[in-house]
């Protein structure tokens, strides 16, 4: 286990946006930010010296913008759990809804959160944006949760009850019990139970229909079990001693990543087998389940189990999570309202969520998305908010009631050419793909100030994909300039093409391909969301035209494209590597472990499955990290650390993920929140694992002025 560390870094961001808020006729007379954290080494504390100084004279009107990390606490000492409970006002009505202190767990197994700063009120509909039927995470990182265990909001990555009120790790992890809270209800009011975890192993995990290629973290081939002794109570053992399966449960990886994520694929953890038991050949008469299959419109039983498994787009579907789907993703107005019973309380015995319902409207493009933001149209919003916007957001903040806030990152790409290492459909082109020292020279030939300049407002640290400097992963500073410079290298990645034979060229001054003759062309798509990506790709398209290679920037749907990539079709992935700074809890955009790493999903697609299925390596070097992450794996805490940093060397070196810049935030790290928005962290941690803003418990988001 270890904690972040809050590096000079974030001092030089509050100097940067001081200076973009006073560009915006911004103006301030607070003292100065005060560290977050003291830096771990005398050197940090000399080089964060200046920059205080540099703070105190700009006014620290950057401490506006990033604040501390703060964040709600669950509490476990039960003699501090309410008594006496109270529900929104728009159950009152319902008389066929039992009281609401049968609706959550038993008095000893409450989930109780003291809000960060205060009891809230209920009412109200949130407003968002989203951006259509692939933005599911839209509202899985507002509504989601739904995990055994999840994170403590001041202190990732230490992990805090949540569906489960307390465990026990044995033997070193060899063995790990979950006791479950008792009461706990489905939506519907049906019972939460072991067999919910159980079903979910028996019948759809170990279905190789449902699930064709089982989790690298959760490898039954190689041992590891799921059981459950009673109903409140399940007990999972490995051949090894797991450290590390604790965060598994509270992270993002998908099999015990919560229903809302990851029931349409088949994982998840669990899944309310009194509803889905209906849609699976164990429980019904096949004939009888092909009609439904027919009547539905479906090819086969599987498509129809994964839909209606799919919290996003089910209306009828029993959740656990403070909100459920009311209408769904599929329309132009996505909306979630609050499950009545939800086993989570504040302090005061208050049921939550506080507000009533989240209305999320879809948003033609994302810079129609970012103009309603900018009006002031949405409560609270970071998803899909533009950095390059943010002058304008700040200009715009008073008259539309809001206020701008920044979430820095650590993941060391913002942007991140992820470069497919198992691509096969052109010979030629992945034969370029798989040569380390053609990859070192389209990283050279990045022009990565001008990208941080023209997209990031200056504030990103351009360099190669690998992790920031305060994590216990990274390997070294010199490595943030591996085969990476700021200053594009055009002379020496023109002479690395020459000397592996791309010398000829066509009359424009591209290289020709060696097997025909005809003009190399990598393609590489982009998707709009989030981030400028196709604005980036074109700036690199500008940059590899000065060394002979044509690049071929295709911007298209989201769901398209990650189709594309899990079908090992796409040449380079352009994304970020949100993730990353958590290599064994989301390690997707880093290494091939998956059929979603963009670094290579048939290879992802081998090593999940043990072989099963996908592309074997024979790259030296993906075999050895893919034998370093098992071990990291298996290993304790300090081995991870070790062996993370051991990765990171390699991946840097071998240019697997061509980075840009990182750093900035720009990845859901401007968050914009309405005046009248309650239990708003001034700052949260912004990581793929805790699904930011999930992580600061958006169940106790609160109106201030809701009646």
């Amino acid at each position: 286990m270890y904690k972040r560390r809050l590096t000079p870094t974030l001092l030089s961001l509050l100097i940067i946006f001081s200076l973009v808020l006073a560009a915006c006729g911004g103006g301030s007379t607070s003292a100065p930010a005060e560290e977050s954290a003291a830096p771990a080494e005398d050197t940090a504390e000399e080089a964060a010296a200046p920059a205080e100084e540099a703070a105190e004279e700009e006014g620290a009107l950057g401490s506006t913008l990033i604040g501390t990390i703060e964040g709600p606490e669950i509490i476990t000492d039960e003699s501090q759990f309410p008594t006496e409970f109270h529900q929104a006002p728009m159950f009152d009505e319902m008389s066929d809804l039992p009281a609401v202190a049968d609706r959550l767990p038993v008095p000893s197994d409450l989930l109780v959160i003291q809000p960060v700063h205060e009891i809230g009120k209920y009412g109200g509909t949130w407003r968002r944006g989203f951006t259509g039927p692939g933005d599911g995470q839209n509202g899985h990182r507002v509504a989601g949760g739904d995990r055994f265990v999840f994170w403590d909001a001041e202190n990732f990555p230490e992990v805090v009850p949540n569906l489960a009120k307390s465990w026990e790790v044995n033997e070193g992890g060899r063995e790990i019990i979950l006791h479950l809270r008792e009461g706990v209800k489905w939506s519907d009011g049906e019972p939460f139970t072991s067999a919910d975890a159980m079903f979910w192993f028996d019948h759809m995990y170990m279905n190789s229909d449902l699930v064709p290629v089982r989790s690298a973290f959760f490898d039954v081939d190689a041992g590891a079990t799921m059981e459950a002794p009673d109903e409140y109570t399940l007990r999972f053992t490995f051949p090894f001693e797991n450290s590390l399966f604790l965060e598994v449960l509270g992270s993002s990886v998908n099999v015990f990543g919560g229903q809302a994520i990851f029931g349409n694929t088949g994982m998840g953890g669990f899944a309310p087998a009194h509803y889905l038991e209906q849609f699976h050949p164990d429980f019904v008469d096949q004939a009888d389940l092909d009609a439904v299959v027919a009547e539905e419109g479906f090819d086969n039983w599987v498509n129809l189990f994964k839909d209606k498994n799919t919290w996003a787009s089910n209306p009828d579907l029993p959740v656990l999570t403070p909100w459920k789907t009311a209408n769904p993703i599929t329309t132009d107005n996505w909306v979630l309202e609050r499950n009545p019973y939800y086993y989570g309380v504040d302090t005061e015995g208050n049921q939550l969520p506080y507000i009533d319902r989240i209305s999320m409207t879809l948003a033609e493009n994302l810079e129609v998305l970012n103009l309603r933001a900018i009006a002031g149209e949405y409560d609270y919003q970071a998803r899909h908010i533009s950095l390059a916007n943010l002058p304008v957001l700040l200009e715009n903040a008073e008259q539309g009631g809001y206020t701008v806030s920044l979430d820095p990152a650590q993941h060391g790409a913002d942007g991140a050419m992820q470069i497919n290492m198992s691509y096969e459909a052109d010979a030629e082109v992945a034969k370029w793909l798989h040569t380390t020292d053609f990859r070192r020279a389209l990283s050279l030939a990045v022009d990565r100030n001008k990208i941080n300049e023209i997209i990031f407002l200056g504030i990103g640290v351009p360099g190669s994909a690998v992790v920031a400097e305060s994590s216990p992963f990274n390997p070294g500073p010199e490595y943030r300039e591996l085969w990476s410079p700021a200053e594009p290298d055009f002379e020496q990645a023109n002479q690395m093409l020459d000397d592996l034979g791309l010398t000829e060229k066509d009359s424009e001054g591209f290289r020709l391909r060696t097997d025909n003759g005809e003009r190399l062309i990598i393609t590489m798509p982009s998707v709009p969301a989030f981030i400028q990506f196709t604005q980036i790709g074109e700036l690199v398209k500008e940059d590899w035209a000065q060394i002979g290679i044509f690049l071929n920037v295709v911007e298209q749907e989201r769901t398209l494209t990650e189709n594309q990539r899990g079908a090992n079709e796409l040449q380079i992935f352009l994304w970020q590597n949100d993730g990353t700074d958590e290599l064994y809890l989301y390690p997707f955009h880093a290494l091939p472990v998956a059929n979603n790493s963009g670094t290579g999903p048939a290879i992802g697609d081998w090593f999940a499955s043990n072989g099963a299925s996908g592309i074997e390596p024979t790259d030296p070097k993906v075999i050895e990290v893919l034998d370093l992450f098992r071990q990291g794996l298996q290993g304790t805490p300090d081995d991870r650390i070790t062996i993370g940093q051991q990765i990171w060397e390699i991946i840097t070196d071998e240019v697997w993920t061509i980075g840009t810049v990182g750093q900035s935030g720009a990845f859901m790290g401007v968050r914009v929140a309405k005046n009248n928005m309650g239990n708003i962290p001034s700052r949260q941690f912004n990581i793929q694992a805790g699904q930011t803003p999930n992580i600061s418990r958006p169940s106790t988001f609160y109106f201030t002025d809701a009646e």
